[in-house]
């Protein structure tokens, strides 16, 4: 196995994807299997947790949504005491660690300690959730753009975006931890003239066994997340292109799952 850009005392954040092993990138599978400690996010299931060697050891680090295991200065305090130890770290992070991933707090952290770091990329969810529905993200005469936002804030705090842009008709929009924001976001997205029809696809567990694809439409978007358990990682995909994939008799392509239509 070739190690020159893993060396000891060094850092790589690792995409690791949706949640299906299948799709991690080769090099995040050779990183974890090198790697002496793995810090891993609650969103990184058992199925990728057992690529980790039996000789690594494995750190909880996990961020769910009210319930914190670890604030992000403590993380970053233990990545950087496991590399100054001499040891090949490995901090795994759900999707991709670029995107609503925290990884500048973690990369400054380990640049004011001197530890090398790395970033290897993942499959971000709005993407395995496109492929799972067998739509496109953009689409000529459609969707232009792609825009992603994350609806997760601090307790307390309001949901405060640029509304007019989010509802613009040839985007795609992507709602990261979007769940319980679900009914805010439609209101807000209507009131700044988005039509109440506009498709839209929640994708609940995406790329696992237990993936859900609830389509439907922009003003029934709060009812529909109302099925969705709370401690299920839900995406929020809203904009025309959501609806290009659906068949002729309403459903959405899926070759391994049901679809729930609205």
């Amino acid at each position: 196995m070739r190690m020159d850009d893993f060396p000891a005392g060094s850092v790589w954040l690792v995409g690791a994807g949706p949640g299906d092993p299948d799709l991690l990138t080769r090099k995040a599978e050779r990183l974890i299997a090198a790697a002496d400690i793995v810090f891993y996010d609650a969103l990184v299931g058992p199925d990728i947790l057992a690529l980790v060697p039996d000789t690594a050891e494995r750190a909880s680090v996990g961020k769910r949504s009210g319930r914190h295991s670890k604030d992000q200065g403590t993380i970053d305090t233990m990545i950087v005491a496991a590399a100054r130890a001499g040891r090949r770290v490995v901090r795994l992070k759900g999707g991709d660690p670029s995107i609503f991933g925290r990884s500048t707090e973690e990369i400054d952290a380990c640049r004011a300690a001197g530890i090398p770091v790395r970033i290897c990329p993942g499959i971000t969810a709005a993407s395995a959730a496109a492929a799972s529905g067998m739509i496109s993200l953009t689409l000529r005469g459609l969707s232009r753009r792609l825009t992603l936002v994350t609806a997760h804030l601090r307790e307390g705090e309001p949901l405060s975006l640029d509304w007019q842009a989010l509802a613009a008709p040839d985007a795609t929009l992507a709602v990261y931890m979007g769940r319980a924001a679900a009914p805010e976001i439609a209101r807000q997205l209507m009131a700044a003239g988005m039509a109440p029809e506009t498709p839209v696809m929640i994708a609940v567990n995406v790329s696992l066994p237990s993936e859900r694809l609830i389509t439907g439409r922009l003003d029934a978007l709060g009812f529909l997340t109302r099925t969705i358990g709370d401690r299920d990682p839900a995406l929020l995909l809203i904009g025309e292109a959501v609806g290009a994939g659906r068949l002729a008799d309403g459903g959405i392509a899926l070759p391994r799952r049901a679809a729930v239509e609205a």
